[in-house]
Parts: C-alpha cells; structure tokens; sequence
C-alpha cells in the first residue's frame, strides 16, 4: 500500500508541470493565483518536495480540476461516470462523455491550433457521425469536399465517406463528435410538431 502511495505522489510533480505548461502560465503567475511561492511550485514541479492538501486544493482551483485528477487517484466505488481525459497525437485532447457498451458514444475533442496547409489523412470506419461545433473553427475533410464550420454550426455524415477533422491557424478548437453504429442518426427537432403547444 506504502509502495502505490509513494508512486501516486511521485507522478504528482509531472502532471503538476505539464498543466502548466500546457496552460502557458509561468511559475510567477502561478504562484500570484495560489498563494504559493514560486520556489516551493518549483521544487513540487521537479519531485524535490511532495505536495500538502493545503497545496493540491489551490493548485487544483487554479487549473480547474479536482484533486483526484492531480494526483490520479484511482476510482472509488463512486457510480458516477469518471470522466477523465486522453491525450491523442498532436496535443489534441479526447474527453469521452459515454461509457456504455452499444448506442451512440460522445465525445468531447479540443484540438490545439492547427496549419492550414496541412494534408489530411483521411479515414473511414463504419458507423454514422454527428459534429457539433462549440468553439473556434474546425475543418472538415468529407469525400471531395472541405468543409470549415464555425462554433454553433455541425454535420453529419456516414464514416465510410473518406472524411479528417482538423482545426486551422485562427486557433484551438472544441467540438462534440456523437458516433454511432451504421443506419443510426442523430435526430434534431428543430420545430415543435403539429398542434404542440408551447
């Protein structure tokens, strides 16, 4: 129990120093938002010193995730759906929102910015997939055509179309992906029906 305990804080001042890098906030702005020296950040960053509760809650406030994410607590017989990130290639990040087997699966993605003259590498798989765009812009590849939706806008297309989503240079990108198997679409009332009162 000692030895997993004592590798459970030892991850601790990575993960702490990869958070902050990929948020681009320095050691001084840290500490500014904290209350906690740069020094002692730094020696926590580099596993020189092991971080306090009176530490992670700051540190986990200021980086906008719960404690068990900064340590990587594993899960609790806590039912709830705990949902944690998966970093994909490029510094994109995968948030899978289901986690039952079969029906429609989502999925939140934040792609950093991107190049605009970037050759996609197109894919397909079978299946049906629905993109909903919630901030910045993404490309999409889809068969012949090049597609840039902006945050609000989404599409839907079958995945054995030859298909590549991608962000541009305007910036990072968040958008939900709900896939599903082949024939299942998402439906969208966009009007109440006939003799439905509001």
């Amino acid at each position: 129990m000692n030895d997993d305990l004592d590798r459970t804080l030892d991850a601790v001042g990575p993960r702490l120093k990869q958070l902050r890098t990929r948020r681009d906030i320095t050691l001084t702005d840290l500490a500014a938002q904290t209350g906690i020296s740069a020094s002692t950040l730094s020696r926590l960053e580099a596993g020189l010193r092991r971080p306090t509760l009176e530490q992670l809650l700051p540190l986990a406030r200021a980086y906008g995730v719960t404690i068990d994410e900064l340590v990587d607590a594993p899960p609790t017989g806590d039912p709830r759906i705990n949902l944690r990130p998966i970093a994909a290639g490029d510094g994109a990040t995968v948030l899978p929102l289901t986690r039952r087997p079969g029906g429609i699966q989502a999925y939140k993605f934040v792609l950093p910015a991107g190049d605009d003259d970037r050759e996609p590498d197109l894919r397909t798989h079978e299946g049906y997939d629905w993109v909903y765009v919630l901030n910045g812009t993404l490309r999409l590849v889809l068969g012949e055509h090049d597609l840039v939706l902006r945050a609000g806008e989404a599409a839907e297309f079958d995945t054995r179309t030859p298909h590549w989503f991608g962000s541009t240079s305007a910036g990072p990108v968040e958008f939900l992906s709900l896939v599903g198997r082949q024939g299942e679409r998402v439906h969208v009332r966009a009007a109440p029906r006939l003799g439905q009162q509001d």
